[in-house]
């Protein structure tokens, strides 16, 4: 009895070991020389990234973040805020103020920020842009962005006059069009207009550049909360709304809504995903309320088959992050999604199903984890100035970084 005793006293104390386990968040906190709240952020790659923030701030570093550049702030932007940030090499960005009407606009650099050209106004009064997405360049043997690649690019604006407002670019950002949905019609009746319609009370949010999403070619979804959250899909569109083309999809989400403070707030899709016809063959999406930052329920979920009716679905997380999560990403090289918050960071290794929260390590700062708005691998903002960069996550003791 004695023996049997210890056994499980050890298998206790094995099990309570396992259990305790921490994953710990690998965040090298970086000198931004700024206390700008940033929100934007995009990392080109070969070292080149680019973060936009409050009071007309924009950022870019050509060293993988060991120095933060200042830019010049674009003619007129200082009391501007840059939600939203898309950049194409060393030289080339276009960043996005979000605000009501004409505070919303786009300005574009080609010489490494030192002067700003302004490409596009929000004409609309009652109007308000919530992101930027422009299609990935292809690169060349040499690394070098292929210039027409990066031509494809849309704005979502929240809705006017129930609306969703879409403006759009195939010029790299030269010149924007609003843009019409057309839907085939049914029984061989021809072309129908069939805008992206607002449930009353529902809206985009601009709090990480994340709620809209172009993919191959002319192609996007997005995502919306307050009343209802919902995830909107497209097929094809026309630029003047001439053509007909295939239909929009809608999928309600199993996240936190009801509230003009919640819903979905950023989707991902993995950067080589697999699609059919365009379509994501996997989706995860991150929100909640942010009202109420450390509220579980309703924070993450997964979609499969997007667009495809009948098929696609939306399953909540099993286990989700652990609050309010603004914005999420999925890293290729460690083989998980990571997502981020006001209350901490978390990630998945089985597609969303279940999530982990990340804690630092014992010689980061003890709030390493905490108050991040927006991810573009390695690289994370936050209020304040916060520029994380990651670091290879662990599930044991580091020893501290040895830096040359």
């Amino acid at each position: 009895m004695q023996r049997n005793t210890s056994r499980i006293a050890i298998l206790l104390l094995l099990l309570a070991t396992l259990t305790t386990k921490k994953i710990h968040a690998q965040w090298d906190i970086e000198d931004s020389n700024t206390t700008a709240s940033l929100r934007g952020i995009h990392n080109v790659g070969r070292g080149v990234a680019w973060a936009s923030g409050t009071n007309g701030t924009v950022l870019r570093t050509e060293d993988g973040g060991y120095l933060w550049q200042t830019c010049n702030i674009p003619p007129g932007a200082e009391k501007l805020d840059f939600r939203g940030i898309q950049a194409f090499d060393e030289n080339t960005a276009i960043v996005m103020s979000s605000g009501p009407g004409d505070q919303s606009r786009l300005y574009k650099t080609t010489d490494g920020c030192q002067t700003w050209k302004l490409l596009f106004t929000n004409p609309d009064k009652e109007g308000f842009f919530d992101a930027l997405s422009l299609n990935a360049p292809k690169r060349d043997a040499l690394g070098r962005p292929l210039k027409s690649s990066h031509g494809w690019g849309y704005v979502l604006g929240d809705p006017v006059g129930g609306i969703f407002r879409l403006f759009s670019t195939n010029d790299g950002g030269e010149t924007w069009h609003q843009r019409l949905a057309t839907e085939r019609g049914a029984k061989g009746e021809g072309c129908k207009i069939d805008d992206f319609k607002a449930k009353r009370d529902e809206a985009a949010f601009a709090a990480s550049n994340q709620s809209l999403l172009a993919l191959n070619g002319d192609y996007l979804l997005f995502v919306t909360g307050g009343s209802e959250a919902r995830l909107l899909y497209n097929d094809v569109f026309s630029l003047d709304g001439s053509l007909c083309h295939e239909s929009i999809h809608f999928l309600k989400l199993p996240l936190a809504s009801g509230r003009s403070s919640s819903g979905a707030f950023a989707a991902a899709t993995p950067p080589d995903y697999r699609d059919r016809g365009n379509r994501p063959d996997k989706l995860v999406i991150v929100g909640g309320d942010y009202s109420h930052s450390g509220d579980e329920a309703g924070t993450a979920v997964t979609v499969v088959s997007v667009g495809i009716p009948f098929r696609q679905s939306a399953k909540a997380a099993q286990t989700p992050p652990h609050g309010y999560r603004s914005s999420v990403a999925y890293d290729p090289q460690q083989k998980l999604w990571i997502t981020v918050g006001p209350n901490g960071t978390d990630i998945s290794t089985d597609d969303g199903k279940n999530w982990t929260p990340l804690k630092p390590s014992g010689y980061d700062p003890p709030d390493a984890d905490k108050n991040w708005n927006a991810l573009s691998l390695p690289f994370v903002v936050g209020p304040h100035g916060r520029i994380g960069r990651l670091r290879t996550i662990t599930q044991k003791p580091e020893q501290p970084p040895t830096h040359p």
